[in-house]
């Protein structure tokens, strides 16, 4: 097992920042953009993947049909209305959210274009009630400067957020509608190569131009980086997706590097064997050989009428198990493939006999597929109406292993490494949105959007404790909160200290949530007045926290 090196695998990373816009209402709608545990309707879906105007499905919709879900989706009439469940066309655009996504632009330097085109994003993951998700071309070009390097930003488009994910267990999947259709501003910026603590600076100073226009929305879950990470000579691009956090960010570029070039190792030594690549015409049902097989896994499977299959892969001996490095093995890439099936995993040679399967057992397999040395198997147990979904996916996985990596798009975990999510989309995705006409952009607003583009984050901090008499420390704090305009309202109208208002508003209300209390039940307007009946003497300081902790 080699160890791995970062800086001598060539890695590109290239990253897509996803920010909410706080706006007062959705992209499409009038409802306000409210999140709430309480629901007041249900209904239930079932999306299936169409052919584009080019008449191919997209790979990435045709995984997503392959598994079957039925999609339940939950909503309050306060946050929700008929464009969300897909029962009326959409409304006009936002115009503060255009406004906004024409500062950011501008501030970018990024060419504005004249007329903005509505486009339909096929998803079929049950992330938008329609099938597809609606996004907008604002603008190309441009760069961001980060500590005097100029990075380049490919695009920046103007969309509808996706709804919150409640649970995905077995069949179904549950989403709420409260986020669906909030604006959200994505910019891509163009490949760099970096290591990871360069790219974290990057996305940091990102984030604090556009926190800078103080109209995004805070917290988590409100800003997503998507990170496409690609190493020399590893044969394709992979998205990693979910990514929302920074301290997360540089673990998973170094996961994904290591991984990719892990793979790139296993193509290296494929090359150098006498693997030709597998058909269906390896694969045996084994269901009834098995019946007397110990496993508990097996047992359970044949007790819920699963079907067991296995797959002969010819002069593969040794690869399912073979780790380039640490954790990465081509057996656990095939393990976590099926599991987006539903499937548990799957049973390679590599590791047999192990997990109650015995010699015996393995000898049936080896007998029914006339196994040699040099040869492997794989076995799956599912339901009869995945096992042959997944069997083909396993086959193209195999197949594509001497390729290096291949083009997929996965899921950034917390821990920092990254699972299987999907294929790549294809451009077979997308096509015009047909319910909204171009959106033109005037010499006017372009004028506007340039005059509006906001003060650096640290001009933002130095006037902010010039002005209000704060430390660099708490300057940073109340800027980067949610609170900042709150701030602001409650310093220029009462004579209270700003640096008590400031201390309050970032470390006793984050105190009391790490205590377990929730802070979206403690409104402005509650904390406002709260302030007003301290400047009217009407309480102590003291008070100001217990009346926010009897609240939250």
């Amino acid at each position: 097992m080699d160890k791995f090196s970062f800086d001598e695998v060539g890695v590109k990373v290239g990253l897509e920042i996803h920010q909410q816009l706080h706006t007062n209402k959705k992209l499409f709608c009038d409802c306000p953009p409210i999140e709430s545990d309480e629901y007041t309707k249900k209904f239930q879906r079932r999306l299936r993947a169409v052919k584009s105007e080019l008449g191919k499905y997209d790979p990435a919709a045709l995984f997503e049909k392959s598994k079957s879900k039925s999609i339940v989706y939950y909503g309050n009439s306060k946050s929700s209305c008929l464009v969300e469940e897909d029962e009326e066309p959409p409304h006009n655009l936002d115009e503060d959210a255009k406004k906004l996504a024409l500062v950011i632009a501008s501030s970018l330097k990024s060419n504005i274009f004249s007329e903005i085109y509505p486009m339909r994003k096929t998803v079929i993951d049950g992330s938008n009630t329609t099938g597809f998700q609606r996004t907008m071309l604002v603008s190309q070009g441009g760069f961001i400067d980060v500590e005097g390097e100029k990075i380049g930003v490919q695009s920046i488009c103007l969309e509808e957020d996706a709804a919150k994910l409640l649970g995905d267990k077995g069949s179904v999947r549950e989403y709420s509608l409260d986020r669906l259709g909030v604006p959200l501003v994505e910019i891509a910026l163009e490949p760099v190569e970096g290591n990871p603590s360069q790219i974290k600076k990057i996305a940091l100073s990102l984030g604090k131009l556009l926190r800078s226009t103080k109209k995004v929305t805070r917290g988590i879950g409100s800003i997503r980086q998507d990170v496409n990470v690609s190493v020399k000579n590893g044969g394709a691009v992979v998205e990693v997706k979910g990514v929302q956090q920074l301290d997360q960010l540089e673990k998973i570029i170094e996961f994904e590097a290591k991984r990719q070039h892990g793979l790139v190792k296993i193509a290296e030594k494929l090359k150098n064997s006498k693997f030709e690549g597998i058909t269906r015409d390896n694969v045996l049902e084994i269901t009834d050989d098995w019946k007397k097989c110990q496993s508990k896994i097996i047992q359970k499977a044949l007790k819920d009428n699963s079907i067991i299959k296995a797959l002969k892969i010819p002069n593969f001996s040794g690869m399912f198990g073979y780790s380039p490095y640490e954790g990465i093995r081509l057996g656990k890439e095939i393990g976590q493939l099926v599991k987006f099936y539903g499937i548990g995993g799957v049973f390679h040679s590599d590791e047999l006999p192990n997990y109650g399967i015995e010699e015996n057992d393995i000898e049936i397999v080896k007998t029914l597929l006339e196994i040699k040395d040099d040869d492997a198997f794989l076995i799956i147990a599912a339901p009869s109406s995945k096992i042959d979904f997944a069997i083909e996916s396993i086959i193209n996985r195999i197949n594509s292993a001497t390729k290096g990596v291949p083009a997929e798009t996965r899921l950034a975990t917390p821990n920092g490494d990254t699972v299987f999510l999907r294929p790549r989309p294809g451009a077979s995705r997308m096509y015009p949105e047909t319910d909204i006409p171009p959106i033109s952009v005037t010499k006017n607003e372009l004028e506007i959007a340039e005059s509006n583009i906001p003060k650096s984050w640290d001009e933002s901090l130095k006037e902010l404790q010039e002005k209000y008499s704060l430390n660099l420390q708490l300057a940073e704090q109340i800027f980067d909160s949610q609170y900042i305009d709150l701030f602001e309202k409650i310093s220029s109208r009462t004579q209270i200290n700003p640096t008590f208002v400031a201390s309050i508003l970032c470390s006793s209300i984050t105190n009391l949530e790490r205590s377990g209390l929730n802070a979206k039940l403690l409104t402005n307007e509650e904390i406002e007045k709260s302030f007003e009946y301290l400047q009217n003497g009407k309480i102590a300081k003291e008070s100001i926290e217990i009346i926010f902790e009897s609240i939250m």
